[in-house]
């Protein structure tokens, strides 16, 4: 075996280890931001973005399988089964792709303020609705939508001599939570805060897509320079990339 050929084959089978480990990673990705918007599912009504996040999580198992595809189309030297590794990478190109735009389209789309609203309306002590708002307003020390005043248009406000949930307190050992003592408040709206967290999840998981997608860019690129070697043709790269093609027409077809 010539230095060409076991230098070409060394790089799919990295790519192929590429592969294992991008998914992995991708899997972790998608759960995490899966798990964020759970965590404040109450607030969000459109279901719809988490569609990326699906995304994600559909192509990290198809690249811990089409990873094992990429190892042994290299160790067979497989025409055909390159081929078919680098239809398999432009999908998953294509589908990462199809992630960012969705990251995109629906970034900021979730309307955070009426479905925060509705929810700080029900809160009644208990319950899911009073769950959801203890839990976000202690996790994200904060007070009410838009601030700690927004209480005062809630009906827990007026039935319960003009206070705030517990969970607004500073420290809930020493807390009249009456509004006009800020200092032992949360005084910052809850509504900013979610939004900069979920926008945060967002952006970070859109860098990974990208950072992956162009992974998968220069990946393909590698399979027709690492098959046109293998073929020892010695023909032009346009007509070597062209003989490398005709197998993929023929899977399409």
């Amino acid at each position: 075996m010539d230095c060409g050929i076991f230098t070409s084959k060394t790089v799919l089978l990295f790519l192929s280890l590429v592969f294992w480990v991008a998914g992995a990673a991708l899997a972790y990705v998608g759960a995490y931001v899966i798990r964020s918007y759970d965590s404040f599912d109450s607030f969000i009504q459109d279901k719809y973005t988490l569609v990326p996040a699906a995304i994600i999580i559909g192509i990290s198992v198809m690249m811990f399988i089409f990873g094992l595809v990429g190892c042994c189309a290299t160790l067979r030297e497989s025409k055909v089964g390159l081929s078919f590794f680098f239809l398999i990478i432009m999908g998953m190109f294509a589908a990462e792709v199809a992630a960012l735009v969705f990251s995109f389209i629906y970034q900021g789309k979730a309307d955070l303020e009426r479905s925060m609203n509705d929810v700080f309306m029900k809160y009644d002590g208990q319950g899911a609705d009073t769950e959801a708002v203890d839990y976000l307003q202690a996790q994200l020390q904060c007070c009410g939508v838009m601030n700690y005043t927004s209480w005062s248009n809630t009906t827990w406000f007026s039935s319960h001599n003009n206070t705030v949930p517990a969970s607004c307190c500073k420290n809930s050992t020493v807390c009249t939570r009456r509004l006009d003592q800020p200092d032992q408040l949360n005084t910052q709206g809850c509504e900013v805060k979610l939004e900069r967290l979920l926008q945060g999840v967002m952006g970070y998981a859109m860098l990974v897509i990208l950072g992956f997608a162009i992974i998968k860019f220069f990946g393909m690129l590698s399979v027709c320079v690492i098959t046109c070697k293998t073929q020892r043709s010695g023909l032009p790269a346009s007509v070597c990339l062209s003989r490398f093609m005709q197998p993929l027409y023929h899977l399409l077809i």
